[in-house]
């Protein structure tokens, strides 16, 4: 079947965890025919490219259901960075977050990232959609942080809510961006990083399985 092709290829080619979903009354307007979705994570690593390994795999999957004559459309992993272009529009309405939790990934944690009970929240996001027949896994309907609050206690910027994700209400504040765009400037000028980082390091889910990788 095509879903077990698509993941077969793309773990060996590289990613770490594929998940299809249902998406049926999500994608509007153009793409709204396009119902399902192919979610593709790789573990954050930025020394070994993971931009260009997501658009890699991208790639692998658009070559896959071309061949089988099915329609796809790619959201870039870095398609929030394309100001003004078409993708860049689209991506406020249909985030890669929305497609892993649809594909049963994660859920979104109280610092606005997927975490996937695994890696937490280290992982990057790709998105492909198609009309292809999948079989999709179970979404993830609700946040399961639980009582924790450690990224809320020590974001420098005081940027997390606490608020609490749940499919129900999907664009809840979690973030204040500005509070977080800020910051991360500030650090830039004294460390020359573009990224503070504290809220993936600090996530218990994430730690646990930090050391492997």
């Amino acid at each position: 079947m095509i879903h077990e092709a698509l993941r077969n290829e793309l773990i060996n080619a590289g990613a770490d965890i594929v998940g299809f979903s249902d998406l049926k009354g999500i994608p509007k307007g153009d793409i709204s025919h396009l119902q399902n979705g192919i979610s593709i994570a790789v573990i954050k690593n930025l020394n070994q490219g993971t931009i260009s390994l997501l658009t890699r795999l991208q790639k692998k999957a658009a070559m896959i259901l071309k061949k089988e004559g099915y329609k796809y459309f790619s959201i870039p992993p870095d398609s929030d960075r394309v100001k003004g272009s078409f993708i860049s529009k689209l991506y406020p309405l249909f985030t890669h977050k929305i497609a892993a939790t649809s594909a049963g990934l994660g859920w979104i944690g109280r610092n606005g990232l997927l975490i996937n009970p695994d890696h937490g929240p280290r992982l990057s996001l790709a998105t492909v959609l198609t009309d292809a027949p999948l079989q999709a896994g179970a979404p993830v309907e609700f946040s399961r942080c639980g009582e924790c609050t450690l990224c809320v206690d020590f974001c420098p910027s005081k940027a997390i809510t606490g608020s609490d994700w749940s499919r129900s209400k999907p664009f809840v504040e979690l973030v204040i961006l500005d509070n977080c765009r800020s910051h991360k400037k500030k650090s830039r000028a004294v460390t020359d990083k573009p990224n503070c980082g504290l809220c993936i390091n600090i996530c218990p889910y994430g730690r646990k399985n930090a050391k492997k990788h």
